[in-house]
């Protein structure tokens, strides 16, 4: 297996000509440097552990195209080592140039053991627990940590999280990241930016009917639905009724629940919403939908409302916009000038 040597800093002015670019590009970061001092030995809890950063990380590793985005955002380009999964979600496209050069360390799925310890990092960066779970062959919270490296994983994320997850756990995330790196300037100008989204969606969704929206995952005919976690969280916040809800039984252990389609045409929901990987994925689900349920108020009104399975993901910046693309389909009136 080849190894993958840790990557240098690049020079500073070539970071900040990048993040000039990024500014121009979206202005939703700024050229915050990290201040080596300000994370001398950062103490936190994360997921019922305590994590301990002796100094500021120098080879992060993003697990996820998500986690990967929020460090690019946060300017910390030439301070990541690795970027995992990267196939599993593009990058957007004001900040995919910044990644260029970072090693790629993983396809669709996290990146093996060996892979992972190859890069040497002292950072590692994760969506959730799954990423480390050495039975799939991935490098365990506890090799990390023997090998050096600081983990943290993302607040709506955490096992004892994760049914209970809200999409404003990001900000948590940012607060950390931000004091972890030194740059938490740019980490409260994210956070400041994420929350005024939100409550402009609030706002022009406070006067409307809700309708009845069922969160779905389809996987060739097995369907599920989702009833908990910072998915019902984003469906909330988009002003949905939810036909699922976490104090029911089926959610009572896991987010998600096989049902039939029986059941789903017995709550006869207003919309919708359903998590895709790609557009073939997204074509067939749609299929699958429209015609498992002509009658269905959903499919006859035309509420099928695909979004990408990355942003339902806990702790990413897509948490945050989907709200808006869900609450848009929902209630277009509303966001009507």
């Amino acid at each position: 297996m080849t190894r993958l040597s840790r990557i240098p800093l690049r020079s500073a002015a070539i970071a900040n000509a990048a993040l000039a670019l990024l500014i121009a590009g979206c202005g939703s970061s700024v050229t915050q440097a990290p201040k080596e001092a300000a994370a001398a030995a950062v103490t936190l809890e994360n997921c019922g552990r305590k994590v301990i950063v002796d100094g500021v990380p120098k080879a992060a590793v993003g697990m996820h195209p998500a986690q990967t985005e929020l460090l690019l955002r946060l300017g910390l380009a030439d301070r990541i080592a690795g970027q995992a999964q990267a196939k599993a979600q593009a990058l957007p496209e004001d900040v995919a140039p910044l990644a260029k050069d970072i090693p790629v360390i993983g396809d669709v799925t996290p990146p093996s053991r060996e892979v992972l310890l190859a890069v040497e990092p002292d950072f590692v960066y994760s969506p959730t627990t799954y990423e480390f779970t050495a039975e799939q062959g991935f490098a365990s919270i506890e090799q990390l940590e023997q090998a050096g490296a600081s983990v943290y994983v993302a607040t709506g994320g955490c096992k004892d999280r994760r049914m209970t997850g809200e999409v404003t756990d990001l900000f948590t995330d940012l607060t950390h990241i931000g004091e972890i790196f030194g740059v938490e300037d740019t980490a409260a100008e994210l956070i400041a930016q994420s929350r005024a989204g939100l409550d402009e969606v609030a706002k022009a969704i406070a006067d409307a009917d809700k309708l009845r929206v069922a969160q779905v995952y389809v996987d060739g005919t097995t369907l599920q639905a989702i009833g908990a976690g910072v998915e019902y969280d984003i469906l909330r916040r988009a002003g949905a009724d939810n036909v699922y809800t976490p104090d029911q039984p089926a959610f009572a252990k896991f987010f998600a629940a096989t049902i039939t389609p029986e059941s789903l045409a017995a709550e006869q929901p207003d919309a919708l919403v359903f998590s895709v990987s790609d557009e073939k994925h997204e074509a067939a689900t749609r299929k699958y939908l429209t015609t498992t349920f002509p009658d269905m108020p959903a499919v006859r009104e035309g509420r099928l409302i695909a979004v990408p399975s990355a942003d339902v993901f806990p702790g990413t910046l897509g948490n945050i916009s989907i709200v808006r693309q869900i609450a848009e389909q929902l209630y277009p009136d509303a966001f009507r000038p």
